[in-house]
């Protein structure tokens, strides 16, 4: 049971016990919606209880030592804020079994505590189990609990596996984000990364990647995603697209962002990169902008090389206005004009280049044979925000 006021910390504890039992069952409870738990309250059919501070009583130790006191009350660890005064010694006497400040959980140490007060062993890890790089040359246990096949992607922030469940042999793609100390992941960060891929995975759209699991551990949060066979829309662009081919995968894109759009998220990274195919050719929209959490918007190497991003950047978002759904149909046009010609719109040797491009550029026109699709890439490529569609929907609308 995971006693708490702050619903975004009741969800951490249940994924930092979920990476140790996967098949564990959680109880939440907010005493600041729900009232105090009754005096009768015995904590019966919980194998132990997880108590935070924020449990609306002015003595925290007091409501400790009121459930530790009754008979047969399961194990109760306590979490303390960070500028709490309550010490560990404080919450041992009231009768906690374990003490944390929820600020600074350390996960194996949580691990620990967990298996010692349930008399469990952590479940076995795995010889094929997952590693990374350690700092020392070394390796060092990335996951557990799913068999690597190959290593797919790397980034500064994350790295890509196709993995398999070592529970039931499905295939996965693992994408595992590394906690980087110097932009302080871990505290709301991670926070904000567990919310937004929670919303995502509650999305259900056909366009969609969909989310199998969220898990984390000390060095590393990772995603289980459904695992998308046919490869990304940039390789497509790049053998050649046919004219139906094009709005066949707009409508699709459109109707994915759509639904994202009506969840309050934003993508801000839209890319043929991150436009996937399953093995029956639909789309499927990844990597709805949680990396761009860790960078600048625009990034540019030392060189002031383009990295890729800017080429699909409004204008507004590119010169790090205000931005809203209304960027995402912009790169959406971006990628339509490229789907249909084979390179996007505006190009240069540098990143400020194209930003400027973006900005300042006529919209360039299609060829005679595709002109019918130009009053839409018109509206999509409109350098004001105002111009363009007012949502996904009316996109779709437009291609019907």
């Amino acid at each position: 049971m995971i006693i708490d006021g702050q619903p975004e910390f009741r969800r951490l504890l249940e994924h930092h016990v979920s990476t140790i039992w996967h098949d564990a069952r959680f109880t939440p409870y907010d005493p600041l919606v729900s009232g105090q738990l009754p005096e009768g309250f015995a904590g019966a059919g919980h194998d132990i209880v997880l108590l935070g501070d924020q449990a609306g009583v002015p003595e925290a130790t007091e409501i400790v030592r009121e459930f530790t006191r009754r008979r047969d009350f399961p194990p109760l660890i306590y979490f303390a804020g960070g500028d709490s005064e309550i010490s560990r010694a404080a919450a041992i006497n009231a009768g906690a079994s374990a003490f944390f400040r929820r600020s600074k959980i350390d996960h194996s140490a949580l691990a620990e505590t967990l298996t010692t007060l349930l008399s469990e062993e952590v479940p076995t890890v795995s010889t094929k189990m997952l590693f990374e790089g350690a700092p020392d040359g070394g390796q060092r246990p990335l996951l557990r609990g799913y068999r690597l096949r190959k290593k797919l992607d790397a980034t500064e922030f994350s790295s890509v596996y196709l993995v398999e469940d070592e529970r039931d042999g499905h295939v996965l793609a693992l994408k595992v984000l590394r906690k980087m100390p110097d932009i302080g992941v871990g505290d709301n960060l991670l926070d904000r990364f567990i919310q937004e891929f929670e919303l995502i995975a509650s999305l259900d759209h056909p366009n969609i990647v969909q989310i199998e699991n969220l898990g984390i551990s000390d060095q590393h949060a990772h995603i289980a995603m459904e695992w998308l066979s046919g490869g990304d829309l940039a390789s497509r662009i790049r053998r050649g697209l046919k004219e139906n081919e094009a709005v066949s995968y707009l409508r699709q894109i459109a109707g994915a962002l759509g639904s994202l759009h009506d969840a309050g998220v934003l993508h801000l990274d839209l890319k043929p990169a991150n436009i996937m195919f399953r093995d029956d050719g639909s789309v499927a929209l990844i990597d709805f902008g949680l990396a761009r959490r860790m960078r600048r918007a625009v990034h540019l190497e030392s060189s002031g090389l383009i990295s890729g991003t800017p080429y699909y950047m409004s204008p507004e978002q590119g010169h790090g206005d205000e931005v809203d759904k209304r960027a995402d149909l912009y790169s959406l046009g971006i990628i339509f004009y490229e789907m249909l010609t084979g390179r996007p719109p505006f190009r240069g040797k540098r990143a400020m280049e194209v930003i400027y491009k973006h900005r300042n550029e006529p919209i360039p026109s299609l060829p005679r044979p595709l002109a019918r699709h130009q009053p839409l890439l018109e509206q999509l490529l409109a350098k004001s925000p105002a111009n363009r569609p007012a949502s996904a929907q009316e996109v779709v609308r437009c291609l019907s």
